[in-house]
């Protein structure tokens, strides 16, 4: 089981009911305006802004907030800000390989905040393209097991999502993970959906070519690095080459 795909799904888990959940927020609506900015602000017309609009509402983010992104995406409702996309490069406790993306629109800032969360917690940075080579970008589709009085087998979500183009189903627990190329992320959607079951989340996200095991206090370490980094307000995604068994995780949870 990939450590980072069980520590994404902890982490939804848990923006519903900590402290973090305003950041959460407004990493979203962020994800919103540069989808509807890049794409066009018509949802039906843009399937990543169909994807952070689906995750944003099922994250329990408020209409009002998601239709304000989409004004300002479209310059109905006040300047929108010119954010840009920065990856940032580096290693945690145990060699782990960390892959950091940013939407700022102060790049100085936005280097600055990363550095420090970065080398005050354990880990030290890398240089450009040292470690992106690690990591694939790949759809990612997460499917809930049950679905009210209806339950998914591994074969029969299989048998629904093969010929969208799914390359490989993996077992998460209380969900299932579909991981395709990016280009097929729509097609699989549409196809779970179409056979009448609801899919928790689907972004083009980086994937790791090969994993790192993790255990012990190493791993504690390394979650609380991770932590650290996506507190930060520039930071929309932290991915890392990392794998810990359910059994470290569910004690570090």
């Amino acid at each position: 089981m990939s450590g980072h795909s069980k520590w994404a799904t902890i982490k939804r888990k848990k923006a519903l009911i900590d402290s973090k959940r305003s950041k959460a927020f407004a990493k979203y609506i962020k994800a919103i305006e540069v989808a509807a900015r890049n794409g066009g602000p018509d949802p039906e017309a843009n399937p990543t802004l169909y994807d952070a609009v689906t995750k944003a509402k099922k994250n329990s983010v408020p209409s009002d907030n998601i239709e304000r992104a989409l004004k300002r995406a479209a310059g109905e409702d006040g300047a929108s800000s010119n954010w840009e996309t920065i990856m940032y490069e580096g290693y945690g406790p145990g060699g782990v390989a960390i892959l950091i993306e940013c939407l700022s629109d102060n790049r100085n800032r936005a280097a600055s905040e990363v550095r420090v969360a970065v080398t005050r917690n354990g880990g030290t940075m890398a240089d450009p393209g040292s470690v992106g080579y690690l990591f694939e970008r790949k759809g990612v589709v997460i499917v809930r097991k049950q679905q009210g009085d209806k339950s998914l087998t591994e074969d029969s979500l299989l048998e629904i999502v093969l010929d969208a183009g799914a390359e490989e189903v993996n077992n998460l627990g209380e969900n299932f993970e579909i991981v395709s190329s990016p280009s097929d992320l729509v097609g699989i959607r549409d196809a779970i959906t179409k056979a009448g079951y609801e899919y928790e989340s689907a972004d083009s996200s980086f994937l790791p070519s090969l994993s790192i095991p993790v255990n012990g206090e190493t791993a504690k370490s390394l979650l609380e690095l991770i932590d650290a980094i996506e507190d930060l307000d520039d930071v929309q995604n932290v991915y890392g080459n990392f794998d810990i068994s359910d059994e470290v995780m569910a004690s570090l949870s």
